[in-house]
């Protein structure tokens, strides 16, 4: 298991498409949502701080469902074949590619972090530093399990378009890009429900010096079960046709 979690890991960062897009894009919106149309004294700090958080979820967001577009790739070349002869049950084997995908959005999520503190002047005390981060991190499993559930299932021509398309969707719905409170009273509620916005109250409830309420909670680890059991579904099923 170990093994193959290392494997993985590996072979993800080095791939440079994900450096420059998985790190670059949610540094660069980050950057332009803080700075473009700012006033002589910039940005106002606490938008600096919301749109960190925003971005920097948006950025490990869409590193945990990328995931799914390398398993697909996997499956084409003929990997799950050789996963099928190892002692790896189906529940391993998606835990596995699930552990995979949560270190590598890492990068993603930190490199926002570091800007918002190095270039946009972002002051917290090392507490919330370390918070947002674990936080987040954690947050991400549900996403990582969506990805890879898309490319077990999917084809990987199918899967980059359906997970670029559901990283948009839980991103914008969510309110990550921009707070769910400047939505109308109808998209508002709607947002509440998706794992996007919980994902983000994670971070912002840091910023705001409390803890995650159990409402977010809640919704994640509802997403995370429907995730994860679509997961391993698609991958049985996989398992079963290659």
């Amino acid at each position: 298991m170990l093994d193959y979690l290392r494997l993985e890991v590996r072979r993800t960062l080095r791939d440079r498409g994900f450096v420059i897009f998985g790190i670059g894009m949610p540094v660069l919106m980050y950057l332009l949502m803080t700075n473009i149309g700012a006033g002589p004294g910039g940005a106002d700090p606490e938008w600096k701080i919301t749109s960190m958080v925003g971005m920097a979820a948006y950025g490990a967001l869409g590193a945990a469902i990328g995931t799914g577009t390398g398993v697909a790739e996997d499956k084409q070349l003929g990997w799950l074949r050789q996963l099928r002869i190892t002692p790896l049950s189906p529940l391993r084997v998606v835990v596995g590619r699930g552990l995979t995908g949560s270190v590598t959005v890492l990068p993603a999520l930190v490199a926002v972090l570091l800007v918002g503190a190095l270039v946009n002047g972002v002051r917290l005390p090392a507490w919330q530093w370390a918070a947002l981060v674990g936080l987040l991190w954690i947050g991400t499993a549900p996403f990582t399990l969506l990805g890879l559930g898309n490319g077990y299932r999917l084809s990987a021509q199918s899967t980059g378009v359906v997970n670029t398309g559901c990283m948009l969707l839980l991103s914008i719905i969510g309110g990550l890009w921009f707070p769910a409170e400047l939505f109308p009273g109808w998209l508002r509620s709607l947002s509440l429900w998706t794992p996007g916005n919980r994902f983000a109250e994670l971070g912002r409830s840091v910023t705001h010096d409390s803890a995650p309420g159990l409402g977010s909670v809640a919704v994640l680890a509802l997403w995370l079960a429907l995730f994860g059991g679509y997961a391993v579904y698609a991958y049985r099923r996989a398992a079963r046709t290659v």
